[in-house]
């Protein structure tokens, strides 16, 4: 490659790095912050009631989260995990925080909000009832409630709820909750009239809207997910949303349904062996996507003077491992674990999974636990990438032979492969023998980065200076790392450029330069010289890539690269081959490589 060509290459990428500064600048960035500007100037609206037979509040503007839960009585929620209220206004599960998870890690946060009234900008809400043809008066969600006994739901105090249609059916709703996350509904039907009457429970998780979310992952499913017609059917907020896409439907039973983010859920769980016809749609309202997962259970006749009963769960929290499995063996919830997104190679990420937190509960430190268990993964893969990178070795150390073999028959391409190929036979050298190696580690180590993705022990977890391992690194190079007391961010013009694309941290830093350590000790056979300056700047436009990710994946990466360069360093000592870290402890000292 001549030096024309050379240039060419260099000013095209600095030509591609300005051309996405300047769209950065004056493009994405005024979007981005009309967008804010028009989100806090006009939030949603509140969209009507989708369930069918159950009449819509529809609200035209959103008022403030205090406003809606002033617009209904309330029964207080308070246990050792949860706090916030039930609606008597529809008998509906509106208003929820998770009081063990806090929304940031500064001093005196709030605690998550898992659940939102409808009115509020981004309602999130649990809708429960009966519903009939041809029957007057069923409860819906502007229905009056009233409190028949009870104060305060918690553990051991349940609370009960009536309501009389004036029609001949008495409503009673028995709400129970445990120590963590589950609530237990028991809707009674009484027929005092003179006919009998056929009603269905039915049950909804509605999301009008899906408010912005920095700390979401890309690799982790959020929107509608269940257990029904015997498999996990999961479908993301863009699946539903889609202009035509119709209602996902499905008959099953040992079913449970609801929409989950990155680390919550709210699910519903009918009776064990109720037969159910479960429903994810995106029931939109005006501009509004109105997600919703509901179910109708089998329909019941009552006649006059009887009763009947129906029995559903509700779980509302954190996607805590042993809390989910807690719940499949003491309701008998079938496959509720799968809740957690654990990805198509489940059957390696469940099992690191345990491991990682074994090793967590033992050492009580989530990052000393990320460290530990890429040493036992790199244990493990130990003999074959033993034999990847003695290949690798061989093929470095055979470089400059096939070199001088290119130059010497540059003009006889079938010369040059003849004597590149009895090059490797006489040194023993298979250009192969790496990728197999290479094949069989990417899904363990795809799994490993799934793990660190989905444990809600990552979250908030501290290491180090480091306060938060779900979060990017705080750190940044252009205040030398809080040296100096300025914040980037409001630097005119460039201020979020430098806050988003070019925010570069102490970790990140380190990555790169592990990443360039493990690149320099791999040959770079076949390449001209325009693509080893490619290949060498690689490094760093993946350390401006990776900034942005998770503190722990950053941790889990480098720490990754740094044992692969020792294990590339000592497999060089061996064959003798000339390596960075050598010349580099050559300089430093002033004596030869040896």
């Amino acid at each position: 490659m001549n030096d024309d060509s050379s240039r060419n290459t260099i000013i095209f990428m600095v030509c591609a790095l300005v051309l996405f500064i300047v769209y950065q600048m004056f493009v994405l960035d005024p979007a981005q912050k009309r967008r804010a500007a028009q989100l806090r100037a006009h939030p949603p609206a509140a969209a009507a009631q989708t369930l069918s037979g159950a009449p819509g509040l529809n609200a035209p503007v959103a008022v403030t989260r205090a406003a809606a839960l002033a617009a209904s009585p309330r029964v207080p929620v308070a246990t050792p995990a949860l706090k916030g209220s039930i609606s008597l206004r529809g008998g509906r599960l509106d208003d929820l925080f998770l009081t063990q998870y806090a929304q940031t890690v500064e001093k005196g946060s709030p605690p998550v909000e898992m659940l939102r009234p409808e009115g509020a900008p981004f309602p999130w809400f649990v809708d429960f009832g009966w519903v009939g043809q041809n029957v007057p008066g069923l409860p819906g969600p502007l229905t009056q409630w009233t409190l028949a006994q009870g104060s305060t739901l918690a553990p051991g105090q349940p609370i009960v709820l009536t309501y009389a249609n004036g029609a001949g059916l008495t409503f009673t709703r028995k709400v129970e909750v445990d120590d963590h996350f589950m609530f237990t509904l028991t809707d009674t039907v009484a027929n005092t009239g003179a006919g009998a009457v056929t009603l269905a429970p039915y049950g909804s998780v509605q999301r009008q809207g899906v408010p912005p979310d920095p700390g979401k992952s890309s690799v982790v499913h959020q929107g509608s997910i269940g257990f029904l017609d015997g498999r996990v059917r999961a479908f993301t907020y863009k699946d539903l949303a889609k202009d035509g896409a119709p209602p996902q439907e499905f008959n099953s039973s040992a079913a449970w349904t609801g929409i989950t983010d990155r680390y919550w859920l709210a699910a519903l769980i009918p009776s064990a062996g109720e037969a159910v016809h479960a429903v994810y749609r995106d029931a939109k309202a005006g501009k509004l996507d109105v997600y919703e997962a509901n179910y109708t259970g089998a329909a019941r006749t009552i006649a006059p003077g009887r009763q009947v009963t129906a029995i559903q769960h509700v779980f509302a929290g954190a996607k805590s491992v042993p809390i989910l499995r807690g719940y499949e063996q003491s309701l008998g919830i079938a496959h509720f674990d799968d809740a957690i997104d654990w990805g198509m190679f489940w059957f390696l990420t469940r099992p690191i999974f345990l491991f990682l937190t074994f090793i967590y509960q033992h050492v009580g430190t989530f990052g000393v636990a990320i460290l530990l268990l890429t040493v036992c993964v790199r244990l493990a893969f130990f003999p074959i990438a033993n034999k990847q990178y003695e290949s690798m070795t061989k093929m470095k150390k055979v470089q400059p032979m096939m070199e001088d073999l290119r130059k010497r028959y540059k003009d006889d391409p079938a010369k040059q492969q003849q004597e590149i190929m009895a090059l490797y036979q006489r040194e023993k050298v298979n250009p192969l023998a790496g990728c197999l190696p290479i094949a069989l580690q990417i899904p363990v180590f795809y799994s490993l980065y799934k793990v660190l993705n989905i444990s809600i022990e990552m979250r908030h977890a501290p290491f180090l200076w480091f306060r938060d391992l779900s979060a990017r690194d705080p750190t940044t190079i252009w205040n030398l790392f809080g040296l100096i007391p300025w914040n980037p961010a409001h630097a005119p013009l460039i201020g979020t450029l430098l806050d988003t694309s070019l925010h570069l941290g102490i970790l990140p830093l380190c990555y790169g330069f592990t990443m360039w350590l493990t690149t320099s000790m791999s040959p770079q056979t076949g390449i001209d010289p325009a693509q080893q300056r490619i290949f060498q700047l690689m490094p760093l436009f993946f350390m401006f890539i990776m900034a942005p990710f998770a503190l722990g994946l950053l941790i889990y990466w480098t720490w990754s690269n740094v044992l692969t360069t020792l294990q590339q360093y000592v497999m060089m000592r061996r064959f003798k081959v000339d390596n960075p870290i050598d010349r580099t402890i050559a300089r430093l000292t002033g004596k030869a490589p040896s």
